[in-house]
């Protein structure tokens, strides 16, 4: 990403604060107090409350529930009116849901220093991060996080972490004259900084615009649902005219029924037959069993952003790994000592002791302190900081009569750069410390092809260095090497083993160095012997997507390349599920199917991140996998329960309309087989256990299933309602016979659909199927439930022949279940 300097215009007497001078004045801070140019943040997202609850209120779908739920109160059918709740409900969970995701995204943060130490009128200050102002002279130490993007005015060895922000973990020198980012830490040194962006301006934000938008997860089965609904709510007028035209043809005609008031009752079956074809608890039930499953993960230590999310591992192909604070803890620790052949130098111990405990020195040096300790006894003469630009730092100490010895500490090859080359003598050499040196290198070399750091230390009697300026002597000795390295996480490696075996593709993809990212790949478990260097990815989309298909690990790439890798898999196709810690991750983690953080992720990442590891153990995904696969198994299972009623529902409504017969069944009579044969049993069976794998293609096996099968309950209940009409049994028009056959037959075929989607049968199935069962017989001999569901037992001949309808369909759907086993096996 680029880092763009584009500064607001201030009067041409503005005054720039000399450090010397003691930074800004009061006065100076109050007046770009006053022209905005503080670092507060901004914190709005791309939604206001209003503005959701009108996205998931106010739809067209609603609309037509909403007005069909207010006519039946007005026309006094309240009991017709218990559909109302379920819409209700999903607007709710819609609102709720994406409120949740945007009080996230407003606590979206790169910064997550309370303070910033400053300088202003020639006194150190600690002020709120929001206060710092542009032109503010920041004063810089160890572990201090960068509040605003400055230029370096001093550095004293001055090292910058960047890796929040770039992804690469080794730090970067700040000389004077260099830039500092916002929102990177101070690792080592000290120095100034004149801060010249703030705000929105600065990279930290800028950063973050991006991820604090608001997206939804992908899911399939949310994407098909929608899909269905939008289907329905085009439907839904043509039918209703149809029906509406049936109704009244029945009641004597438009006039008739008008002139004599009956008109109330065609507008109820109207309404019954559009609310019949909106899968309301389908849409609620789903949230239901997201949250549910959310709450499981809970108890796991997993935090689900979006209930949708659930589903999301259940369908990834393609696992993305960021190494740092993934496969690897994100720190680095101390290794273990090797010593050179043939080195011996008393007091090396002493002298890492004092490295290790330097106020200045680096992560590496730091964490060799627990082995090492620093006695005091000999005070140091000079010394020279480390440096990345230089790769060491030195101590001299003054050992008396022994004279002084200077002992340096960095990188194998830069130590031992300038050893004095040695003569050769009949083909061997002359100079036993140039073999230790070669050695010392070699054996450097050979641990670090392990996937080890190694840092080298080496002396020199009677030389002295000091300062920024100091260099190496020829010849120096070397004396141990010494090895670090990140510490893997001990879940790593059995959590990639559990992936592979499941067909899902892993992929690191690191800013650091490619070869150190391929060497911890294969320590756990993977199959690199080399990594690709991001540097040289092509920009084309299509050789992009040839390259992260031929590669497994991937180093030195930037923030933008992580978004630009997972869009290049997801147009291959794939289902692509991305890790990680840092700042840098959050614009891929964003686009990914699903983002996942740990729990040592940056503010920013685990607000755009779908899932957070909450106690960092990777070995938790697992569990998730299994979790989406289990609610996406009972959803599809549920699914073809419901969309097969709102097939036979629309079949129902458009032949009894073009056949001008009443609509069959009340609002609450839809209800009642509702709460039966769906909304209650399918409930249970979408909490029960099931570990079927995840197949694509949730819609069409749905639809494959539910289309025939609502047919074949349509097509039975339209041969009973001709047979009663035209044999004239139970068709009295003040007589609920006719209606309370038609709804037992309905009730029978929708217990036999349940049945079927439901195997295999266990004992908590089959217990749910016959307490069903045993209810429709209850339900129908309570007087109570008769009298307001406007339900009896039908005369034996309507009751023989709602039985053979029944049976007629059951068998049907049989046949129908056997075949869909059979093209889509599980």
């Amino acid at each position: 990403m680029a880092h763009e300097r584009r500064h607001r215009p201030l009067p041409l007497q503005r005054h720039v604060p000399d450090p010397a001078a003691g930074g800004l004045t009061g006065a100076d801070v109050a007046s770009r107090v006053e022209r905005g140019l503080s670092n507060k943040m901004p914190d709005t997202t791309s939604r206001s409350l209003w503005e959701i609850i009108r996205a998931n209120v106010l739809t067209l779908f609603n609309a037509i529930v909403g007005t069909s739920f207010v006519i039946l109160l007005l026309i006094g059918s309240w009991q017709d009116a218990l559909f109302g709740l379920a819409a209700l409900g999903n607007a709710v969970i819609g609102v709720v849901q994406e409120y949740r995701a945007k009080r996230s995204l407003d606590r979206l943060a790169v910064l997550e220093a309370p303070r910033a130490r400053v300088l202003r009128d020639g006194v150190v200050q600690d002020i709120a991060t929001a206060g710092v102002v542009r032109d503010d002279v920041l004063v810089l130490r160890p572990g201090d996080q960068v509040t605003a993007d400055a230029d370096v005015i001093e550095s004293g060895s001055l090292e910058a972490d960047e890796s929040l922000l770039t992804g690469e973990s080794d730090p970067v020198d700040k000389d004077a004259g260099t830039e500092v980012l916002s929102g990177s830490l101070i690792v080592s040194g000290r120095g100034t900084a004149r801060v010249v962006r703030v705000g929105a301006e600065s990279f930290a934000s800028k950063l973050t615009v991006e991820a604090k938008r608001f997206t939804l997860v992908n899911s399939e089965i949310r994407n098909s649902l929608n899909r269905i609904l939008g289907w329905l709510t085009w439907a839904l007028l043509p039918v209703a005219l149809i029906v509406a035209n049936g109704e009244m043809q029945a009641l004597g005609g438009w006039e008739q029924a008008i002139n004599s008031g009956s008109w109330t009752s065609a507008l109820v079956g109207v309404i019954a037959s559009v609310i019949a074809m909106v899968p309301l608890g389908l849409v609620l039930l789903t949230s239901v069993a997201f949250a549910v499953g959310g709450l499981r993960l809970a108890q796991e230590n997993v935090l689900i952003q979006e209930l949708a999310a659930v589903e999301g591992l259940a369908r990834v192909d393609v696992l993305c790994l960021d190494k740092t604070g993934t496969l690897t803890e994100g720190g680095i620790v101390f290794d273990g000592v090797h010593e050179v052949a043939g080195a011996a130098a008393p007091g090396w111990e002493q002298a890492l002791g004092w490295f290790a405990s330097d106020p200045e020195a680096n992560a590496t040096a730091r964490c060799m302190a627990a082995s090492f300790e620093n006695d005091g006894g000999t005070p140091a003469v000079s010394t020279v900081p480390f440096s990345s630009a230089r790769k060491w730092s030195s101590v001299t100490f003054d050992g008396g009569s022994a004279g002084t010895r200077s002992w340096i500490l960095g990188a194998p090859e830069v130590v031992l750069a300038n050893g004095a080359g040695g003569t050769r003598v009949g083909g061997a050499r002359e100079d036993p410390a140039e073999t230790e040196r070669e050695a010392a290198l070699n054996q450097a070399g050979r641990l670090a092809s392990t996937g080890l750091r190694t840092v080298l230390l080496a002396y020199a009697g009677g030389a002295s260095m000091s300062g920024e300026a100091a260099s190496l002597p020829a010849g120096l000795n070397p004396v141990v090497v010494l090895t670090f390295r990140e510490q893997i996480r001990p879940d790593a490696r059995q959590t990639l083993d559990y992936f592979r075996d499941q067909g899902v593709e892993v992929k690191i993809i690191s800013g650091d160095d490619p070869r150190t990212v391929a060497a911890i790949a294969r320590l756990v478990g993977l199959d690199a012997e080399s990594g690709y260097d991001a540097r040289a990815l092509p920009e084309d989309p299509a050789r992009l997507e040839s390259a992260m298909a031929g590669n497994i690990v991937f180093g030195r790439v930037t923030p933008a390349q992580k978004k630009d890798m997972v869009a290049a898999l997801q147009r291959r196709g794939h289902t692509v599920a991305m890790t990680g810690d840092g700042v840098n991750d959050a614009m891929a983690l964003k686009v990914a199917d699903l983002g996942i953080a740990m729990d040592s992720a940056a503010a920013a990442t685990k607000a755009v991140a779908r899932l957070v590891l909450l106690d960092g153990r990777f070995d938790r995904l697992p569990a998730v996998v299994a979790e989406g696969r289990r609610v996406i198994a009972n959803i599809e299972r549920v699914s073809n329960v419901f969309l097969s009623k709102t097939v036979y529902s629309i079949a129902i409504a458009v032949s009894f309309g073009l056949l001008q017969f009443p609509f069959p069944f009340l609002p609450r009579q839809l209800s009642f087989v509702d709460g039966l044969t769906i909304g209650i049993p399918a409930f249970f069976l979408a909490l029960m256990p099931n570990t079927s794998r995840y197949r694509p293609g949730f819609l069409k096996r749905a639809l494959s299933f539910s289309v025939p099968a609502g047919l074949i309950v349509a097509t039975a209940l339209l041969a009973l309602n001709v047979y009663a009409r035209s044999n004239g049994v139970g068709v009295a028009t003040e007589s609920p016979a006719l209606g309370s056959a038609s709804v037992l037959t309905l009730s029978v075929l929708g217990l036999w659909i349940l049945a079927v989607v439901a195997r295999p049968l266990d004992g908590k199935k089959l217990a749910v199927v016959l307490t069903m069962c045993a209810s429709l017989v209850v339900l129908f001999s309570v007087p109570l439930a008769q009298d307001f569901f406007d339900l009896s037992w039908p005369p034996q001949e309507l009751l023989v022949a709602a039985a053979i309808s029944a049976a007629g369909g059951g068998v049907a759907i049989e046949v129908l279940a056997r075949a869909h086993a059979r093209k889509f096996p599980r």
